[in-house]
């Protein structure tokens, strides 16, 4: 019988291979530390308990405005750089493959891009205190200035080839219509729906 699990050892290449792969069907020309630093993100919440907080309610997924009112609360740079680090991550997994399920709890997308955005952008701007924190400033800037681009990486990455009913058709193009995704626009011309811009679309 074939092989079809993914070793533990192999995850960390596998990943890299698929945000290659990825970035090149969106047309995204991603730096190699981006994409080595998303290769460690999906390496890193591949394991559950890595990407829930464990709090006195029990395991859980923080808000994201929870967790930027702790980073300004944190009394250390040190301490509010790695909370600020979590939410930008988060923000972009969660808007990069989970995207189609935030409208059944009530969310929107693009509450995600904004605050993940927010949350790398602050971290890019922020005196960095060691050679890594140095380099990761250049990482968080791309983060931030190309969050939809890179969150439309994962989720063609985490995307399964199925039919579509009209109902998630519609949120496709809802999706579209907040994020001004070219991925979401290429799929939604692949089921015959020409997409239009709208006033009021995220860019």
């Amino acid at each position: 019988m074939a092989d079809t699990v993914v070793r533990a050892h192999d995850l960390r290449e596998y990943f890299h291979q698929a945000l290659h792969a990825a970035a090149q069907a969106q047309r995204l020309r991603a730096e190699a530390a981006t994409l080595w630093y998303l290769t460690d993100l999906l390496v890193r919440f591949s394991r559950s308990e890595r990407f829930y907080d464990y709090t006195e309610s029990g395991w859980r997924l923080r808000p994201l405005a929870e967790l930027y009112g702790i980073a300004l609360e944190a009394e250390q740079e040190s301490e509010r750089r790695r909370i600020l680090q979590r939410m930008g991550d988060v923000a972009l997994f969660v808007a990069g493959l989970f995207a189609g399920q935030l409208g059944r709890r009530g969310i929107d997308v693009d509450y995600y891009i904004a605050m993940g955005g927010t949350a790398y952008g602050v971290l890019s701007e922020m005196n960095a205190e060691s050679v890594r924190d140095s380099a990761l400033s250049c990482v968080f800037e791309d983060l931030a200035g190309r969050f939809v681009g890179f969150a439309d990486v994962l989720a063609e990455i985490g995307e399964q080839r199925c039919e579509r009913s009209d109902e998630q058709l519609l949120r496709l193009y809802e999706l579209w219509q907040k994020t001004g995704s070219e991925r979401l626009a290429r799929k939604l011309r692949g089921h015959g729906i020409d997409p239009l811009p709208t006033t009021g679309r995220m860019q």
